[in-house]
């Protein structure tokens, strides 16, 4: 799986090559901004054109995951929908396959900016959910409680690798909170140099690039510490 094992209060996570969090000792998979529906809802309002297959690129990762790691919790960090009542617009075939993912498993949707409110599917709908010493919710406080686990902002990182530069998305993490990437196709990021990442995040906060083989690296665009 070429996941990549990091410590997150005094817990054991694993950063997976899609952008998933899985947690061990919870047999607990965790996923953020999966944006199901966005080319569905770009066709609607006249935005860009989106390959339409996104939410099945989407949901055929998240099957990987799910087999992989024969996980038995799902928490969906929010913005799990591109907007509200787009369960109507998805392909029958895409909802299928959703259904069925869900099928045997504790799943909880946690509400975001996008799909703020219950979605009209299985599973238990909350604004914030503690397990242990980590609290789940979509998007990051100013103030944040120990061990806060977030999405939202897509962070993504770029590394500079004999001559070449490479960017990918990623996981942000310090002692305090734990941001993760979006897990949907073709959702885009935020740069981690960008001031609303930098001013989150603590002089000694690690990126984790996503790809084949995660690979951990301070969090680039923080000021050097003295």
């Amino acid at each position: 799986m070429n996941e990549l094992e990091f410590f997150f209060r005094s817990e054991t996570l694993q950063a997976l090559p899609s952008g998933g969090l899985y947690w061990p000792a919870q047999t607990l998979l965790v996923v953020s901004d999966l944006h199901l529906g966005k080319s569905a809802r770009a066709a609607r309002f006249g935005g860009a054109q989106l390959p339409p297959y996104e939410t099945t690129e989407t949901l055929t990762r998240l099957a990987t995951d799910l087999q992989t790691t024969c996980a038995k919790r799902v928490i969906c960090l929010g913005d799990s929908f591109d907007a509200p009542n787009l369960l109507e617009t998805l392909p029958e075939s895409d909802l299928l396959s959703l259904t069925t993912l869900q099928a045997g498993l504790d799943w909880v949707w946690i509400e975001g900016n996008h799909d703020p409110g219950p979605v009209q599917l299985g599973g238990t709908h909350k604004r914030r959910l503690t397990v242990g010493p980590l609290h789940f919710q979509h998007s990051a406080d100013a103030t944040p409680t120990p061990g806060e686990v977030t999405g939202h902002y897509h962070p993504k990182a770029t590394l500079s690798l004999r001559g070449r530069t490479l960017t990918r998305p990623c996981f942000l993490f310090d002692d305090t909170r734990l941001i993760l990437p979006a897990y949907g196709a073709f959702t885009g990021g935020l740069h981690s140099h960008d001031p609303a990442l930098t001013g989150l995040m603590s002089p000694r906060a690690q990126a984790i690039l996503t790809g084949t083989r995660p690979c951990k690296i301070p969090m680039p665009g923080l000021a050097p510490l003295s």
